[in-house]
């Protein structure tokens, strides 16, 4: 099974003939809400994957917050980790450009500043040795790092995608089991500079060296680049025209989760993530865009 402890959202996407510059405005095409937070789109990508499911966060007791949580319920995710806060429902204010899909995003936390370090002991307090706790950085950093301590001290298997990176992202990564990273991310979290691709996998081997931890990096169109118990793994996606990549990296993030889960191999589950996350960037929107197993399988 996977525990989710992580951000809920809901995101209110405009969309542009392309982003702006700094300091200007343009004008946008369209509007819509969905449901998000990096927390819930992989819970609900990793019960898509096939997976059962827990997501514990918060959301407000408000509008948003049911709306928040409607596809997680629709797929039979167990919610009763998730209570109600004084705060609102956080948001994410995103803008998606016409001409390449490509997305800024500014996230307020809302009922997700409010996840705590008794939550986190209490989320993993539940679980068993052979469950998959997933982690993203959309809550805050305490919660997370007890979350962290409290897999350690269970054997529970980690998971932490050090989305959106910060501060924490180095010191807390590095606890994690599994540390999955895009590749602006991974280059800001070695703090090398803009990596080639053969520095990257020389860094990869560097780090692995010293932790034995599994890493993973996504490429965007390149797919995937991966070290684990001393091997280099590649994997690639899909060669798709990209309509909207928000919640691509979380549709990646749960179908790895699931897809080892299942038991499937490591090179295995790679693919699939990254065929996974290919099709979720053909529609728009993170959780609707989120594609279901028998879809994803059928292209692999």
């Amino acid at each position: 099974m996977i525990t989710v402890f992580g951000s809920i959202n809901m995101d209110l996407i405009a969309t542009p003939e392309r982003l702006p510059k700094p300091g200007e405005t343009v004008m946008g095409t369209s509007f819509t809400t969905a449901a998000g937070g990096k927390g819930a789109n992989q819970a609900l990508a990793a019960r898509r994957a096939g997976s059962m499911v827990r997501m514990a966060g918060a959301v407000g007791d408000d509008r948003l917050g049911s709306q928040a949580l409607a596809l997680l319920a629709d797929a039979a995710v167990d919610l009763n980790g998730v209570r109600y806060a004084a705060d609102a429902t956080g948001t994410a204010h995103i803008l998606v450009a016409e001409d390449d899909g490509e997305n800024v995003i500014v996230v307020v936390p809302g009922a997700n500043g409010t996840v705590t370090e008794d939550d986190a002991r209490r989320t993993v307090g539940g679980m068993t040795r052979s469950d998959y706790l997933m982690l993203q950085f959309e809550i805050p950093h305490t919660s997370i790092e007890a979350a962290l301590v409290a897999a350690k001290q269970k054997g529970v298997t980690s998971i932490v995608n050090i989305a959106p990176f910060g501060a924490e992202a180095r010191r807390l990564g590095a606890m994690a089991d599994i540390l999955v990273a895009n590749e602006t991310e991974f280059d800001l979290y070695v703090g090398n500079g803009e990596l080639s691709d053969e520095a990257r996998e020389a860094t990869l081997r560097a780090l692995h060296a010293e932790s034995s931890q599994t890493i993973i990096v996504t490429l965007g169109a390149d797919g995937v680049i991966a070290i684990r118990k001393g091997e280099i793994f590649r994997a690639a996606g899909l060669a798709i025209e990209p309509v909207d990549t928000v919640g691509a990296g979380d549709t990646f993030c749960g179908y790895l989760a699931a897809s080892l889960d299942a038991g499937l191999a490591f090179k295995d589950a790679l693919r699939r993530a990254s065929v996974a996350g290919s099709l979720a960037c053909l529609k728009p929107g993170a959780q609707p865009s989120i594609p279901f197993a028998a879809t994803v399988d059928a292209k692999i």
